[in-house]
C-alpha cells in the first residue's frame, strides 16, 4: 500500500487538461458546502444547547468519522492508478508479436487467458501494442488499457480498475451513509428554522442543505446498491453491459468465487479492515482464476458431458410411436406429419428401426388391393 501511496505512476500529462477538474471541483464543493450546512446550522448549535449532550456527541463524533472515511476515498479514488498492463521490462508475455498465441502462452508460463477473440487468437489492444489480460479494456479518456475495468468515472477523474476499486466502493459506502446521517438527523432543525423569526439565511440553507443531502442521497444509494449486485456476482459494469447486451444470463460467470470471495476480491482478504481505506485486494489484476474455481468448472463439463452421453445411451422412445400412422386418419397424410419437430423425426430414423416396419405394411396392403381389383374385373 506505501508504494501504490509513494508513487501513482501515472504519466506527466495526466492531470494536462484543467477542463476535465471541473467535475471534481463540483463533488468537493458539495462536500464542503454540506460539511458546512450540517456543523454549523445543526451539529454545534445542537451540541453547545445542552438539550441532548449524549445524541448530539455521538452525531459529532459520527459524523466527522465518516466524513474524513470519505474524503479520504475520495483522494485514494483520483491519484491511485488504476492498474496497466505490464511493460515489457517487467513482463514480456504482454508484449504483442507476430507469434503463435497459444505457444507464447505456453512458453511465458503466465497464467492461460480465459478470454479470446472468436478466432481463436489472444485479445490484444491496437493502441498499446500489448496483448490484453481477462478483464482489461482500453479506456479512451486515460488513453491506457486499465486491469479489470469497471467504467471511467469523471467525477474522480479517473478509471475505477483493479487497484483502486475498492476506494470508490467505500466512497459510495460513506457517501450513502453521511447523505442519510444527514437528511434524517438535520429533519428536526429544519423544521424549527420554518419559524418566522429565523433569520433568512439560516433558513435558506438548511432547506438548501436537506434538499441536496435527499436529492443525493437517493442517487447514490441507488448506484451504490447496484455496485453491492455487482460485487456480488462477481461482475464489472462493462461485463455487466456486455452481458445484457448479449442477451445471456447474469449468473454464468466463470470468476465467479462465491458471495464471500467475491467481496474478498474487492475488498481484500482481510475481513476487519473491509470498510477502511486500506489492505486492497492481493494480485496484479492480470489474472482471476483460481484452482478451486478450475476445479468447480471441470466439475460442471463433467456433469454437462455425462449428462449428453446419458441422454443418447438412454432407450429410443421412438419405438412406441410406431402406432403413429394409426392416428392419421386420412390417407393424404405425409410421412412424418403428426406433429413432430423436424428434429424429432430425424432422431427416430437414426434410433428406432419403425422404417422396416412401415414399408412392410405398406408392402402387405397392395396385394389386397390387387386381389380386389381382379375380383371386380372377372365376369
Amino acid at each position: 500500500m506505501s508504494a501504490e501511496f509513494a508513487s501513482f505512476g501515472y504519466p506527466k500529462q495526466r492531470f494536462a487538461e484543467s477542463v476535465k477538474f471541473l467535475p471534481v471541483a463540483f463533488v468537493s464543493s458539495n462536500i464542503l458546502g454540506l460539511y458546512f450546512i450540517y456543523m454549523q446550522y445543526h451539529c454545534l448549535p445542537r451540541y453547545r444547547a445542552g438539550d441532548y449532550p449524549i445524541s448530539s456527541l455521538i452525531e459529532l463524533i459520527v459524523f466527522n468519522t465518516v466524513t474524513a472515511l470519505l474524503a479520504m476515498c475520495y483522494m485514494w479514488c483520483i491519484l491511485i492508478h488504476p492498474g496497466t498492463i505490464p511493460d515489457k521490462d517487467e513482463d514480456t508475455a504482454w508484449e504483442y508479436v507476430q507469434q503463435e498465441q497459444r505457444e507464447i502462452v505456453a512458453e511465458s508460463g503466465t497464467a492461460n487467458p480465459q478470454e479470446w477473440k472468436r478466432s481463436g487468437d489472444r485479445r490484444q489492444c491496437k493502441w498499446c501494442a500489448k496483448y490484453k489480460p481477462d478483464r482489461c479494456h482500453h479506456c479512451r479518456v486515460c488513453r491506457m488499457c486499465i486491469l479489470k475495468m469497471d467504467h471511467h468515472c469523471p467525477w474522480i477523474y479517473n478509471c475505477v480498475g483493479f487497484k483502486n476499486h475498492k476506494y470508490f466502493f467505500l466512497l459510495l459506502f460513506y457517501s450513502t451513509v453521511d447523505c442519510n446521517i444527514i437528511v434524517w438527523t438535520m429533519m428536526a432543525s429544519v423544521k424549527d428554522a420554518l419559524d418566522p423569526d429565523t433569520p433568512f439565511m439560516k433558513m435558506f440553507l438548511l432547506l438548501f442543505g436537506e434538499t441536496l443531502a435527499g436529492f443525493l442521497g437517493v442517487v447514490v444509494t441507488a448506484f451504490f446498491g447496484f455496485h453491492i449486485y455487482l460485487t456480488l456476482r462477481s461482475m464489472t459494469t462493462i461485463e455487466f453491459c456486455e452481458k445484457s447486451m448479449k442477451r445471456s444470463g447474469y449468473d454464468a460467470n466463470i470468476y465467479d468465487r462465491g458471495p464471500v470471495g467475491n467481496i474478498k476480491a474487492v475488498l481484500g482478504e482481510n475481513v476487519f479492515l473491509w470498510f477502511l481505506p486500506c489492505s486492497p485486494p492481493p494480485g496484479r489484476g492480470t489474472s482471476f482464476i483460481t484452482e478451486d474455481m478450475r476445479l468447480n468448472r471441470d466439475m460442471e463439463v463433467g456433469r454437462s458431458v455425462r449428462r449428453r452421453a446419458h441422454q443418447k445411451a438412454e432407450p429410443a422412445e421412438p419405438k412406441r410411436r410406431a402406432a403413429r400412422p394409426q392416428t392419421s386418419g386420412g390417407t393424404g397424410s405425409a410421412p412424418g406429419s403428426v406433429g413432430h419437430s423436424e428434429d424429432e423425426s430425424s432422431v427416430d430414423d437414426e434410433q428406432s428401426p419403425p422404417d422396416s416396419h412401415d414399408k412392410g405394411g405398406s408392402v402387405s396392403e397392395k396385394p389386397k388391393n390387387e386381389n380386389t381389383q381382379g375380383m371386380q374385373a372377372t365376369p
